[in-house]
């Protein structure tokens, strides 16, 4: 025992382990170590680090400074140091008469108002308020005057209809607006009194019910009595504004006058002098200023005249406007008050510092590296051509098109059109008829005789032209259909060997993975293209330059005449029409040319089949124009499969040559139909100014196993010959019931191949290659869009439905 007790204990493995004691610490010894150096690390984190006092002053300050500047903007607009507010009266119902309305704001007996003999509208000046408007009336019917407005206007005000609300007319409106981007609006209903008292509050309730599903927070402010209409004034002066983000970083003008000064050259051109009141921005003379629907001009000089719609018109003389060189003189003369019109030279353009109008590169034919043929070789290819050339007797009436097809029927041409129209027989059919109906003209026109044409005779024209559109319509249909349940395949044509017809198709082990060079086998196109290194790099440099200089130029609220040169006189008919002429200012490299993107949904009012390549109207922020774009899928790869039709239920990119437009800016895509009205087709936003974003196309060729053995079978009716069936054996195989597999060897003389797979086939499975190539867009951009016809006409041919008001 004594012996046991003695023994050392020993501990085990799970013995507790505690921390040594390292002795107290220094105060302040890690400070005197760095010698009040201090890490930018700790620097960060200490800023980051503030007290929850600190935090909640912060906060306090945000918030103040948030308002302040809410308060200011409102201040500011419609003031004497501000722009008159301007308010666009958007009609949403054919019944609505906008004219009683205005006049019930014109009612207040202290305002002035100056009406606008050249369009429905006038200018309000209340000095009660201390605060002057402009009102301008959107033409009904003229969808582009109509989205011209709103692309400046400070506040829409909607009248409704009191039984109604709005019609199909109304809702389309609606659609293009909320699409482009709603600036503050208010909602009026006008004329409730004059219904039965009875029927005024259903119909009250009528309205509310409808408003909630369009406008859920907007409040209806019933505009029938002067009272009301001075309630309506307050609220729009009070409302916080809503911004636009294409507009907020450019100046903008709605065009008060207009002057048209022929040049010494021609007549169609000439300077064009604009006034109006700057808005958005400081507008810099050297900047180049785009006429929406018009296209980019320069601008020579800027001129302050005198504002013509002042608060204060009695000022005493010398007395100078706030940032204006201009005096105004008071002489009155009974009782009127005269302005001295001395009109004050701002700024003259600067040649140095001036923004060019070159939107192409002009591409040099010698940069690549080729050398200038030879004499022989030159020679060799004149006989070449000699040797092209064929005799062929063709029928009477045929013309050159026509011969051509004719003559190069046996032929191997494998062009891009031919690659996209798949049916060529149907070309060669269309040819054959068209040569068949040229000679029995020929024999008709021996026996011609005049003879009166009957209604019903007229009617069967008419038909027949309404079949042809609708077989185009149900052609386009079926291919539609046809694309949707066999995607991307087409079939192996039996005259033409496969390796000729997809010589530029390749294979990809991967459609994922698989590299492909942006720089390569590039069009000649993308020689006059301006490209940037890094996009959204220049995009922020832009932005930040615009917000931390300070342009000199005309100030926001200034009333100034813009001197614009080499504008055609268009533009200035189409003024004195009564349409809006509307300028903004183009922020640096947004007149150059590049490849645009956009990210587009199909809208839900249209369900017409639209095909790419086909040309659609554009309204891309402050532009318009026309172009035949690419769909692709929106998605976050390298690679981006081409979409043949735009789809209805996923979003697409389109893809199109346009002038640069600096993100964000929304995107409205119009088809015109054979009556000259504009369907909205699809919405969306401006998503990257990307040249090298990759679309691929991808074919698919289709044959059916004949002999099926464990995991190799006899695969007929993809090729037709032996030689396709060699050149395109390094490519993958795949099935639709996806097995994997590869080209063994070829059986025989007639396209029959042995290949090999990861699995057993099925005798009921499909056997796919896939070929891809990159497709480029085409050069349609034309910046000249045609006025639609206007869609309150007819209710029958409006785009939407009407709507039904519960």
């Amino acid at each position: 025992m004594a012996a046991g007790a003695a023994a050392a204990h020993r501990a085990g493995a799970l013995k507790q382990q505690n921390k040594p004691h390292k002795g107290r610490k220094q105060r302040g010894g890690a400070q005197r170590r760095a010698g009040g150096r201090v890490p930018a690390k700790t620097l960060s984190r200490r800023r980051r680090d503030l007290t929850k006092p600190d935090r909640r002053h912060q906060a306090l300050q945000l918030r103040r400074q948030r308002k302040e500047a809410v308060l200011a903007e409102k201040r500011h607009l419609g003031s004497k140091d501000g722009p008159p507010h301007l308010v666009v009266v958007v009609p949403l119902h054919v019944g609505v008469v906008t004219h009683d309305a205005l006049r019930l704001l014109q009612s207040d007996e202290s305002a002035l108002v100056h009406t606008d003999e050249r369009a429905e509208g006038f200018v309000l000046l209340c000095p009660r308020l201390k605060l002057r408007w402009r009102f301008a009336t959107a033409p009904m019917g003229n969808l582009h005057a109509v989205l011209d407005l709103a692309k400046v206007a400070d506040t829409l005000l909607f009248v409704l209809d009191p039984l109604d609300g709005w019609d199909s007319a109304g809702d389309y409106c609606l659609s293009c607006l909320f699409a482009q981007g709603l600036p503050s609006y208010a909602l009026a209903v006008h004329g409730v009194t004059d219904l039965p008292q009875k029927k005024q509050a259903d119909a009250k309730k009528k309205l509310g019910k409808a408003i909630e599903k369009r406008f859920p927070e907007a409040k209806l402010f019933p505009l029938n009595t002067e009272q009301e209409s001075l309630l309506l004034l307050r609220h729009l002066a009070a409302q916080k504004q809503r911004h636009l983000a294409f507009r907020d970083r450019r100046a903008y003008l709605l065009a008060q006058e207009a002057e048209f000064m022929p040049s010494h050259d021609s007549d169609l051109v000439g300077t064009l002098k604009v006034s109006g009141f700057v808005r958005g921005r400081t507008l810099n003379v050297n900047s180049l200023v785009h006429i929406v629907g018009h296209g980019d001009f320069q601008m020579s000089q800027v001129d302050a005249p005198p504002d013509p719609f002042s608060l204060n018109p009695r000022v005493a003389k010398g007395q100078q406007r706030k940032g204006q060189d201009m005096d105004i003189q008071d002489d009155s003369v009974n009782g009127a008050v005269e302005m001295e019109e001395v009109i004050k030279v701002l700024m003259k353009a600067d040649p140095r510092r001036q923004e060019s109008l070159q939107s192409e590169v002009i591409p040099d034919p010698m940069e690549g590296e080729q050398t200038w043929p030879t004499e022989e070789e030159l020679k060799e290819a004149d006989e070449s051509l000699k040797e092209r050339r064929k005799v062929v007797k063709v029928p009477k009436g045929t013309s050159n098109y026509q011969a051509a097809w004719i003559v190069e029927d046996g032929d191997d041409g494998s062009e891009e059109e031919e690659e996209d129209n798949l049916e060529d027989e149907d070309l060669m059919e269309e040819a054959s008829q068209v040569g068949e109906s040229s000679e029995e003209e020929e024999l008709v026109e021996e026996e011609c005789e005049t003879m009166t044409v009957a209604e019903s005779a007229r009617d069967d024209l008419y038909d027949e032209m309404l079949d042809e559109d609708e077989e185009q319509m149900l052609e386009k249909y079926k291919q539609e259909r046809l694309d949707q349940m066999f995607p991307d395949e087409v079939d192996t044509p039996r005259n033409l060997p496969a390796r000729v017809r997809f010589q530029k198709y390749r294979g990809l082990k991967s459609f994922r993975t698989s590299p492909w060079d942006p720089k390569e086998n590039l069009p000649r196109d993308y020689a006059r293209i301006f490209q940037f290194q890094d996009f959204s790099r220049t995009r922020k440099h832009v932005f930040r330059q615009i917000e931390k200089e300070e342009p000199e130029g005309a100030a926001v609220g200034w009333y100034v005449t813009l001197h614009i040169c080499s504008v055609p006189s268009s533009v200035m008919e189409s003024f004195r029409q009564g349409l809006p002429l509307v300028l903004f200012s183009l922020l640096p490299h947004e007149q150059k040319m590049s490849v645009l993107n956009f990210a587009v949904r199909r809208h839900l009012g249209n369900s017409e089949t639209v095909k790419a390549k086909e040309e659609l109207i554009f309204h891309c922020g402050f532009r318009r124009f026309r172009a035949s774009p690419l769909y692709s899928q929106h998605s976050s790869a390298d690679k981006h499969k081409l979409e043949r039709f735009l789809r209805p239920d996923a979003a697409l990119v389109v893809t199109v040559y346009a002038p640069i437009t600096f993100p964000p800016a929304s995107v409205l895509l119009f088809k015109q139909r054979s009556n000259g009205m504009h369907d909205l087709i699809a919405t969306g936003f401006l998503l990257s100014v990307d040249p090298d974003r990759i679309i691929i196309k991808r074919l698919v060729l289709s044959g059916h196993p004949f002999k099926i053995f464990s995991k190799t079978a006899v695969v007929r009716y993809m090729f037709f010959n032996r030689e396709d069936v060699l050149w395109f054996k390094p490519v993958e195989l795949r099935t639709k019931w996806g097995r994997r597999g590869h080209i063994t060897e070829p059986l025989g003389t007639h396209g029959h191949m042995k290949c090999h797979f990861d699995g057993q086939l099925k005798s009921q499975d499909t056997v796919l290659l896939n070929l891809y190539k990159r497709i480029f867009p085409k050069w349609t951009y034309d910046p000249h869009v045609p006025e639609p016809v206007p869609w309150v006409r007819n209710e029958q041919q409006l785009p939407m439905q009407e709507v039904e008001m519960e």
